[in-house]
């Protein structure tokens, strides 16, 4: 049975990563959508039979061919639905773990003896080498001087959030002291009958910058064929998101910042200060996603929603279940050991399309460089 829901899980995370990966690296704006840096596209269009060229009777034959396609489609959307209520069914079993976790985290329980075993082998290896640093400073403080017991595990979330590349982009430094207070991510999922869409809620404990206790980000998905191209369907696809409002506290706000601008009256000549406000890069923009345009024609808009969709997507899948590896580096270790796989095999393709073509190029004073991904 485990098996099998751990099969599901996989199918159902696959397909979604799927079209958020398509639409950042082959749709309109991503950097792998050009054929001239993909000439083996041409080449398989060149061997696609022409339809039309066939004999009417087996064109006819074709045609019934693809409805049987259309039929499994449909089908393979039902699968999802199914897979979606097997997630949700399986989170309320996960909660009481998590809500065990969060209590850990925030120091609302100390966990017993017993609870706190824990042997691996070659553990020091394991952790990343920012932990190991923290741990001999910890241990230098402990030595010098005897201090309180720090309350839970301080800075867990934020701790993450540096850790993690795609989240420490987005997080700037008047951010840190906000995450401090940050004490737990969830996900929920649609009820039955609700159409198909999950819910991030991040958790704070009271603070000064705003009144929120928790804030929002709903992703909402569509897993059913689309009736102009029915064959494209590769499963759920997380179409839109809605953040939600937060209540900062007077001058807290860090999305914003406020400047200073003079202005000189043209008649008089005297000059008078202004001050206003404007957007600032912040991790709390997260929150105020940008809306798709009606027309679909805004290519930098598509690749910051696609950008979006696979943040929402990546926590959900491995931040929330697996919390604990990447505060302790070991999840990441683990990304990055597939990253660095997937660079080895296309440098290889690399030299082998362009061997004779760079060759005279190479500097071997020069240490090697992963392939770039071009912008056309």
């Amino acid at each position: 049975m485990l098996l099998c829901l751990a099969i599901l899980w996989m199918s159902l995370g696959l397909a979604v990563a799927r079209k958020v990966w398509w639409r950042r690296d082959y749709g309109k704006g991503g950097c792998k959508g050009s054929q001239g840096d993909r000439p083996e596209i041409i080449s398989q269009v060149e061997r696609i039979p022409n339809v039309n060229a066939l004999p009417k009777a087996v064109k006819r034959r074709v045609y019934a061919l693809k409805r049987l396609q259309g039929q499994c489609a449909h089908i393979e959307a039902k699968f999802y639905e199914e897979v979606h209520e097997l997630e949700r069914k399986y989170a309320g079993l996960y909660q009481p773990i998590f809500d065990k976790r969060r209590a850990v985290v925030s120091g609302a329980v100390e966990p017993t003896d017993e609870e706190c075993e824990w042997h691996s082998e070659g553990e020091e290896e394991e952790l990343s080498e920012d932990m190991k640093k923290k741990a001999a400073l910890e241990e230098k403080k402990e030595d010098s001087a005897t201090a309180e017991d720090p309350n839970g595990i301080p800075e867990f979330w934020l701790t993450i959030f540096k850790h993690v590349d795609m989240l420490g982009e987005m997080l700037q430094e008047h951010d840190e002291p906000i995450l401090k207070h940050l004490q737990d991510i969830t996900v929920k999922f649609s009820a039955p009958g609700e159409p198909m869409s999950f819910t991030l809620e991040f958790h704070f404990e009271p603070n000064s910058y705003f009144s929120n206790t928790i804030l929002t980000k709903t992703y909402k998905m569509k897993s059913e064929p689309d009736s102009a191209d029915p064959f494209s369907f590769e499963g759920p696809e997380i179409v839109d998101c809605e953040g939600c409002k937060i209540d900062w506290q007077k001058g807290k706000d860090i999305t914003v910042k406020v400047i200073k601008k003079k202005q000189k009256h043209k008649g008089r000549g005297t000059v008078r200060t202004i001050t206003k406000e404007v957007p600032q890069d912040s991790f709390f923009n997260f929150f105020n996603p940008a809306k798709a345009s009606p027309d679909g024609m805004d290519e930098d808009l598509d690749f910051t929603l696609a950008t979006d969709f696979e943040i929402g997507h990546f926590f959900r899948e491995r931040i929330i279940p697996r919390a604990v590896l990447y505060f302790t580096g070991e999840a990441l270790e683990d990304d990055e050991s597939f990253e660095e796989e997937d660079v080895e095999e296309g440098d290889e393709e690399d030299v082998e399309e362009g061997e004779e073509e760079d060759e005279g190029e190479i500097d071997p004073t020069k240490e090697p460089q992963p392939a770039e991904c071009k912008q056309q």
